[in-house]
């Protein structure tokens, strides 16, 4: 595995809650685990969570951890999944909101499909960003400072987004990429 693709040893912390996408979660979560990296499930509350399958509900999941028990400190990077009722619950709970902005304070990359872009709005983190999300939220991202574009896959600085599960391919590998390229900026630090 070449250090564009090694993710071994590193951490990456899942922030999702109750009406995930489930294949944006499961998809990602398999990509970086593959890299060799060690992936926890975060949500506000501790037990499982249940995904949402494109037209109902999906799997249900076990948390790792929950929000209260965790920081951004622990982690190395952090995937959001979409789907229409997580991200708007996440945006919700200012921990949540927190816990993703603590990553663009500390230049850790952060990889957001589909409705995810809706936290980051929250966060305050997007203005000057040029990102991609599901065409609904577009306007939302405009009005927030970002820049949409739409396309698969958008890559700015430490910053990956992608617009639906159709586009979980070119996610996974600009994600992987961008997830590995600061992991090594880190360890050379």
């Amino acid at each position: 595995m070449d250090n564009q693709q090694n993710l071994s040893g590193k951490k990456i912390a899942v922030l999702l809650t109750e009406g995930f996408e489930q294949v944006e979660m499961t998809e990602p979560r398999k990509a970086l685990q593959e890299a060799g990296a060690t992936v926890h499930i975060i949500a506000p509350k501790s037990g499982e969570v249940k995904a949402w399958d494109m037209d109902d509900w999906g799997e249900t999941f076990n948390v790792d951890l929950a929000l209260d028990a965790t920081n951004s400190d622990q982690y190395d990077a952090l995937l959001l999944p979409g789907g229409v009722m997580n991200p708007d619950h996440l945006r919700m709970d200012a921990k949540a909101v927190q816990f993703a902005k603590s990553f663009f304070d500390a230049n850790k990359p952060v990889a957001a499909i589909c409705h995810a872009a809706m936290t980051l709005i929250e966060a305050d983190v997007v203005r000057g960003k040029t990102m991609t999300s599901y065409p609904s939220i577009k306007t939302d991202l405009k009005n927030a400072g970002a820049n949409w574009v739409d396309q698969e896959v958008v890559v700015d600085g430490n910053l990956v987004s992608s617009r639906k599960p159709d586009d979980i391919p070119a996610f996974n590998r600009e994600m992987v990429k961008i997830f590995a390229r600061n992991v090594t900026a880190n360890q050379a630090a």
